[in-house]
């Protein structure tokens, strides 16, 4: 999403260089700060506490953002993974316990016809 977004930004950006007029990589790095969506709020904020803005690049920017989006994307991956792993042991579990249920019915058939 985020490498998406900066490529329009940037072609944006660059259409308006060849018309001639001057385009900031600051004013680019304004624009992404100001339009990016909230899920990227905490780190938008910590670029702001720990860096001076008039000095940050768009590739600091773009590296950050899109750090923070495989970070996230990586959460929800293990999230799911992990609940398809719960749901595979519970499926083992209820499949042993069946076959057990399976073997002592067995077992308890044949001791009443032995008796």
């Amino acid at each position: 999403m985020i490498k998406g977004y900066s490529y329009r930004l940037l072609d944006i950006a660059n259409k308006v260089r060849l018309l001639g007029t001057k385009f900031a990589d600051s004013r680019i790095v304004e624009k992404i700060m100001v339009t990016i969506p909230l899920r990227y709020e905490a780190s938008i904020t910590t670029l702001e506490n720990t860096n001076d803005l008039s000095k940050i690049t768009l590739s600091e920017v773009l590296h950050d953002l899109q750090a923070h989006e495989q970070q996230r994307l990586m959460r929800q991956d293990h999230i799911v993974e992990g609940a398809l792993l719960a749901k595979q042991q519970n499926m083992s579990k209820s499949k042993k316990n069946k076959d057990f249920d399976a073997i002592r019915a067995s077992s308890t058939s044949t001791s009443a016809k032995g008796n």
